[in-house]
This record gives structure tokens, sequence and C-alpha cells, in this order.
């Protein structure tokens, strides 16, 4: 999920450090040709913002490996392979060998040694089951969210628009039904657990409307709001803060969202640093701690104190682009696709939320994560939605109607 986005490589650039940004000098020594991509000079804006910010952030190899691929994007394949090369000597996690980002240096000299060994170097992890299909194979479901009280889980449909709910082994219903209350693509949903209604948040879609959504428990709508950004912009997942405040992420504006349920607007929540395609949201079970993913790592947010910074991660991992997040027992769990390869995690926590103190892979390089996305903890377990094929989705267009299948609902222990 690269952005590429103007706006935040300005905005990026200009709460760094001074910093003169200097063209890159052309990639020498490469064997194969490698074609700078038409928006050059933006990315080269967006190289000149990342190294400045570098030195300052907390996830060394998240800014190493997303600058890799910017450079590879602007046709630098020599700048590329020597950040790419700094980035693996820290044994962080990282994968290059599949990241599409990385593909024009496939045939470069060095590349595929570096893939191998981080083939060789982290070994498929599987620890996860398939609990449940939910048969409709055009769905491509963005948010999984579960009622703790009864067990019902909740998938909202990109391409559908439409929210449908489920118990497991039980039959899959329409909560929410496709073209009754106008939805765009539905992203981030979430559980009201007092009364068992349904948030939610959309993308801007075609009509370029973004929103917050308040549904009853019978699926019927009680609260539309739209969201505050321009174009471009979303709402893709969300948490509550007890019952005075929604907090969500705006992945393609950049943005973080405080919004107040009793004032029923929102407000940007200002951090410490730019944020690059937020994504993941969670809270502490204290209400105290918020937690956002970018692609450069998770941002912990101190709502008492109004204070932020980065989570440092342990030695040998990164926190680097993580879609759904979780809290649980003082541990984040999530699904990650910063680093290269799905990956299905759990990163424990220090006491006061700002250091990862070590981490452990639930589920990684197996056909089981196929493009997965998010998913709810239930009574000690994760659950997620192990192949949503939203790669298969563009524009709200089907690329290719023989790679559509069910969607898998896994699961793996947490005790």
């Amino acid at each position: 999920m690269l952005s590429g986005n103007t706006l935040w490589a300005s905005t990026l650039l200009a709460a760094s450090l001074s910093f003169a940004a200097q063209p890159a000098p052309p990639a020498k020594g490469s064997q194969a040709a490698v074609t700078p991509a038409p928006d050059i000079e933006q990315t080269r804006t967006e190289i000149a913002a990342i190294e400045a910010l570098l030195p300052r952030i907390a996830d060394r190899g998240a800014g190493l490996f997303l600058l890799a691929r910017e450079y590879a994007h602007a046709g630098e394949a020599a700048q590329a392979l020597r950040v790419l090369r700094e980035c693996m000597a820290l044994e962080a996690g990282f994968d290059p060998s599949d990241s599409p980002a990385l593909r024009p240096l496939r045939g470069e000299p060095g590349f595929g040694e570096l893939s191998r060994r981080a083939q060789a170097q982290y070994p498929p992890v599987h620890r996860a089951r398939l609990v449940f299909d939910v048969p409709t194979a055009d769905l491509f479901p963005e948010g999984l969210a579960v009622d703790t009280g009864n067990g019902t889980f909740y998938m909202g449909s990109m391409h559908h628009k439409k929210i449908v709910s489920f118990r497991l082994g039980g039959l899959v219903r329409e909560f929410v039904r496709e073209g009754v209350y106008d939805l765009m693509p539905v992203g981030g949903v979430h559980v009201e657990p007092t009364d068992h209604s349904v948030w939610a948040s959309t993308d801007a879609g075609k009509k370029y409307r973004p929103e917050l959504l308040h549904f009853d428990s019978a699926g019927r709508l009680l609260e539309r709001y739209a969201s505050p950004g321009r174009m471009p912009y979303d709402l893709n997942d969300l948490v509550l803060h007890g019952d005075s405040e929604i907090f969500a992420t705006d992945t393609e504006g950049n943005h973080v969202y405080r919004f107040s349920r009793r004032a029923r607007t929102f407000s940007e929540l200002q951090l410490f640093r730019p944020v690059l395609d937020p994504n993941g949201i969670t809270i502490s079970a204290d209400g105290r701690l918020l937690f956002v993913a970018d692609i450069l790592g998770v941002i912990r947010v101190d709502l008492q104190k109004n204070e932020s910074e980065d989570v440092a991660p342990d030695a040998h991992d990164s926190l680097s682009g993580i879609d759904g997040l979780y809290w649980y027992k003082g541990d984040l769990v999530g699904v990650q696709y910063g680093t290269g390869k799905f990956r299905v995690a759990r990163w424990h926590l220090s006491p006061d939320g700002r250091r990862v103190l070590g981490h452990e892979l639930l589920e990684y390089r197996t056909a089981l994560v196929d493009d997965p996305t998010t998913g709810a903890i239930y009574r000690d377990s994760f659950y997620f939605m192990a192949n949503t094929g939203i790669v298969n989705l563009d524009n709200d267009e089907i690329v290719d109607h023989t790679k559509l299948a069910p969607v898998h609902i896994a699961t793996v222990s947490l005790r």
C-alpha cells in the first residue's frame, strides 16, 4: 500500500528537519533497464521527505523498506538496492521477493540473493485453522467485527456495499441489504457492546462520499456522517472509545480523525509526526492509549496527556503496515502487509505500551494467508479473513472472475 500522495509528501517534508532535497543520482551498474515513473518529481519529493524523517522514526527497517520501494518506483535501481541491503541487514523480518513495488528490481544483480536469504531466514509458520466459509465469492470484504456478547460476526462488502452477519457454523444473512441506504464500499465495522448496534466506515466510492455510519441491532440506519476530508480520502478502519468518541483512519488522505458522538463533529488528531497510509487502529482496555498503524510503524497516543510517539519495535521485527490492529491483554495482534509477505502476528508490549518486548508469528508463508485484511478477537482466539481477494477488485471492477472464491474465516488461539 504505497501512497504516492503529493499532499503527504509536502506535509512530511515541511514537518521534518530542514532538508535540502537534491535529485537522486542516476542508477549505475544496472544490467536491466528500469524505467522511471511518470510522476518522477513527486516521487523524488517523497524520497527526500522519507530520508529527512528516517533518523527520527523508531522503526528504521520500515523507513528503509519504504525508501527502497520509492527508489525502485523512481527508476533508481542502484539506490533502491543499496537501501534494501541496509534494510535486510537489520534482520527485521522484511521479504522483498513478492513486493509489487520492488518488481522493477527482479532483474538486478543481488536482488535474487536478498530474496532467497529472506525466504531461508523466515520459514513458514502454520498455527491457524479454517473454521467457516462465507460462500459469496464476490463480497471483497475489508472489515470484520464480532459481538462478543452473542458471537455474531459482521463483515462489510467493498463490492456489494452492504454488511452481512453470521455465526460460526450458521447461515450468512444480510444485515444491511445492498442498495437500501446507498452506501459506498464498506470498510471497517465495529460492534457497540452496550446495545449490539454496529458502526461502519466507508470508502469514497464512485460518488466520492466516505461516511461514518451507525446501524441498530436489526440493521436499520440510525446515523450517518460525512467525512471532513478532501479528495483523495476515505474512512478506512475505526475503533470506539467508550460511548463518547470514535477514532477513524483516513488511509487515502493520510489523516486520523476523532469523532465526538455528543457534538457529532470530526476533528483531526494531532500526532507527533505525519502519518502515511494510516490503517489499523485500536485502543487499550482502559481507554487511555490509542494505537495507530501506518506504513512507518505504530504510533502510541496517550489520550489523557495528549502525547504521541512511535512504539519501538524489538530488535528483529517491524511494525510496518498493519491492516487490522487489535488490543489483547496488554499486547497488540494484527494482520500485517508492510514487511513484504502477509503475516498474522502478536506483539508483546511493555506495561506502558511504549516498546515491543517480543513478538510471535501466528500465521506466515502459508496458503492460508492470501490477501488477508482484518479480524476480530472472540473468546481468546483471533478470527481473521484469510482471503479477501481485494487485489482482484480495481475501481469496483472484478479483474479476474476465475480467481473468485468463498471467503475463508480462520482462527488462531491467543492463550
